[in-house]
C-alpha cells in the first residue's frame, strides 16, 4: 500500500485528510504537537476500519524529530509516497503588538516545518523517482490578510517554497503542489462570534466556510491524481478573494 505523512493531524484539515487518505486505501502516518488524545482518537479511528495507521507526536520546527517522523514511517510502512505538509498556527493582532519571538515562531511552525519534511522525504522519493507533496497554505499567503501579518507572511513563504522546490524536483518525478485555503469551519476560526460568522459569510459568494471534509478530499486529490500538475498554489476559498 503506498503511505503519506500529513502533519498537524490532530484535528482540523489534518485530521481530515489523514481519514481520506485512509479511506482511499493509504496506510497514514499522522503527526500532532497539541493533543496526544486526539491523536489516539484518530489513530483508532483508522484502525477500527482495518487500516493501518502510526501518529507521533513531537515539534514539526525540530529537525530531530522530523527525522524520526520520516525514518519511523519508512520503517513502519517501507516506504513513504506523499507528504501533506499541514501543520499551522495562527496569529491574531497588529503588527506593533507582535513580539520577534511570535513571528520567529509563526514562521518556524508553519515555514520551517515544510522545509524540514520535505528535505528529509526527498531521499525516498528519488530511489522511486515519485512522490508528491502538498503544502497546506491559505488565501492571506496570496493576498495578505489584516491583522494577520505574521501568519500571511508564513503562508507567502510556503508558496514561493512550493514554487522553488516543484521546479527543482520535477525533474526527478517529484510533484509539489499547495492548497490556498479560504476560511474552513476548523478550530483556528473558533474565536468568531456570530456576528463575525455573518459578516465573513456575506463576503464569501458560496455563503460558508469549507468543511475540513471538503479541505481533506482536496488535498487527497492534489496529492494522488494529476500527474501533470506541479508548482502550483490552488485556491479553495468559495470565490472569497
Amino acid at each position: 500500500m503506498p503511505s503519506v505523512i500529513i502533519t498537524g493531524a490532530s484535528q482540523g484539515i489534518g485530521r481530515a485528510s489523514a481519514l481520506a487518505f485512509s479511506e482511499n486505501g493509504w496506510d497514514v502516518c499522522a503527526a500532532g504537537f497539541h493533543s496526544q488524545d486526539a491523536l489516539a482518537a484518530l489513530e483508532n479511528e483508522i484502525l477500527s476500519k482495518n487500516r493501518r495507521v502510526i501518529t507521533m507526536a513531537g515539534d514539526v520546527s525540530d529537525p530531530a524529530f522530523v527525522d524520526a517522523l520520516v525514518s519511523g514511517t519508512v520503517s513502519a510502512f517501507g516506504g513513504v509516497d506523499a507528504l501533506v505538509n499541514n501543520a499551522g498556527i495562527d496569529l491574531f493582532g497588529l503588527i506593533q503588538d507582535t513580539s520577534p519571538e511570535d513571528f520567529d515562531r509563526i514562521m518556524a511552525v508553519n515555514a520551517k516545518s515544510v522545509f524540514l519534511a520535505t528535505r528529509a522525504v526527498i531521499p525516498h522519493f528519488l530511489k522511486k523517482h515519485a512522490g508528491s507533496v502538498v503544502n497546506v497554505s491559505s488565501v492571506f499567503g496570496v493576498s495578505g490578510g489584516a491583522m494577520e501579518a505574521a501568519y500571511s507572511a508564513s503562508k507567502g513563504a510556503v508558496n514561493a517554497f512550493t514554487k522553488a522546490a516543484a521546479r527543482e524536483l520535477a525533474p526527478s518525478g517529484i510533484r509539489v503542489n499547495a492548497a490556498a485555503f479560504g476560511a474552513i469551519d476548523t478550530k483556528m476560526n473558533s474565536r468568531l462570534t456570530d456576528e463575525d460568522r455573518s459578516l465573513l459569510y456575506e463576503e464569501i459568494p458560496l455563503g460558508r466556510m469549507g468543511t475540513p471534509e471538503e479541505a481533506g478530499a482536496f488535498i487527497f486529490d492534489l496529492a494522488v491524481n494529476h500527474p501533470y500538475l506541479t508548482g502550483q498554489v490552488i485556491v479553495l476559498d468559495g470565490g472569497w478573494i
